[in-house]
């Protein structure tokens, strides 16, 4: 069985977001403030994790309690702009992804994999999709509306295309991913994880006929099975 690469691109083309995260201040001393309180946090996240107090936050920022929450009245509100550029990222790259002469199917693998990569090594940044991607209807992110337009455009495509199952839902595809981000980022040592879970999904999500054609994850032939065990 084929396996996805997970890897780390750069240089994404930068284009117009559909849902723009909320601006910065732009007051010179709440603006200060602010960079003060995502310096911190950064720093705090990678250290302690995403659950650290956010009052300790305040502390190594320098500022106070009401300062923190009135720039960011939820954990997930900092979290997002902690990782602002990656989540930013995610949906250029998408553009890129659709703009590129790809098969519609090894598009949407290919993004996917750049998602678990980010997810998988960026502290914080899962639990901010995973908050995302479970909140409610009512105080829908812009974090989720950027990655669910972005999932949806290659998956649309895909599923037009006939190389995706026609019944998958963009949720069912970005709880499944993000599943495996989770999971990646716990288990950090085994570099080929997320290559091979990914690639499970990828052979759920196409139709069968394509899957007994013998395409991999990425679109090349699939590897020989061994026969199965007594």
């Amino acid at each position: 069985m084929a396996t996805v690469k997970v890897s780390m691109p750069t240089g994404p083309t930068v284009s117009p977001l559909p849902f723009p995260p909320p601006a910065p201040p732009k007051r010179a001393d709440a603006r200060r403030n602010y960079e003060l309180l995502l310096a911190a946090a950064e720093v705090e996240f990678a250290t302690r994790g995403v659950d650290v107090p956010l009052d300790d936050i305040a502390v190594r920022a320098g500022v106070g309690n009401a300062t923190l929450y009135r720039h960011f009245p939820t954990r997930r509100a900092l979290i997002e702009a902690v990782h602002r550029e990656r989540i930013e990222a995610i949906g250029v790259r998408a553009d890129d992804a659709l703009a590129g002469e790809a098969p519609a199917d090894v598009a949407l693998a290919t993004w996917l994999s750049e998602l678990v990569a980010e997810g998988s090594t960026a502290h914080g940044l899962t639990a901010a999709l995973t908050a995302a991607l479970y909140e409610d209807d009512a105080d829908v992110s812009w974090c989720r509306r950027l990655v669910e337009d972005a999932a949806t455009r290659l998956l649309v495509r895909a599923q037009r295309a006939g190389t995706v199952r026609s019944d998958v839902r963009t949720t069912d595809v970005l709880r499944l991913v993000n599943a495996l981000a989770v999971v990646t980022e716990r288990c950090p040592a085994d570099d080929r994880q997320a290559d091979i879970l990914l690639t499970v999904v990828m052979d759920g999500l196409r139709p069968a006929r394509v899957g007994r054609a013998g395409v991999g994850a990425l679109g090349g032939a699939a590897a020989e099975e061994p026969p199965p065990g007594p």
